[in-house]
């Protein structure tokens, strides 16, 4: 990719993990920081999050209001939208890259495949379990939850950079990678 990518999802208000993503955020030096969706409320099925204060979320996230690409995750709302200085209610994201087009947003899962090419990427969260997976004719990414992961994995985040996703841990540690 052109960029230096950082991407995260499902913060669901927790503000320690925010603040943590911020970091890992300024120590990547990434250029953009694309967030996969549920960002200030914990949602029906999730326990509370750790330190969970949307409002710290939202002072946090606004301070970066020109840094953020966002997409709508299931538990964001309108209301959500009120407080935020940036924009959160988008289904879906195209990002170019070169030939490549990189897909994302929470419409879309497995089952129901946004508009894909051969060697597509489709980027997704909602799912809190991280992925990075060939498929025949594209690639599936998460990068898992910031704040509430699930099927045993550790808070992540991912960064796209010269055509590597790379999902890590908050100390740096890199828990799975794909060149692709």
């Amino acid at each position: 990719i052109f960029m230096k990518l950082m991407i995260a999802s499902d913060i669901h208000g927790s503000a320690y993990y925010c603040e943590k993503m911020v970091e890992a955020y300024k120590r990547e030096q990434a250029d953009r920081l694309l967030l996969l969706g549920d960002i200030l409320y914990h949602g029906p099925r999730n326990d509370l999050p750790k330190d969970y204060a949307p409002k710290e979320v939202i002072a946090l996230l606004n301070e970066r209001k020109d840094d953020l690409y966002v997409v709508r995750g299931n538990c964001d709302a309108e209301v959500d939208q009120m407080v935020l200085k940036f924009p959160i209610m988008a289904d879906y994201c195209i990002i170019m890259d070169g030939e490549r087009t990189i897909y994302h947003g929470h419409i879309y899962n497995e089952n129901n495949l946004p508009p894909l090419k051969n060697g597509d990427i489709f980027i997704h969260g909602h799912t809190h379990v991280l992925r990075a997976e060939k498929r025949e004719t594209y690639t599936i990414l998460n990068p898992g939850s910031v704040s509430i992961p699930k099927e045993g994995n550790i808070p992540t985040y991912a960064v796209l950079e010269n055509g590597v996703f790379s999902i890590r841990g908050f100390e740096g540690e890199v828990v799975k990678e794909i060149t692709l």
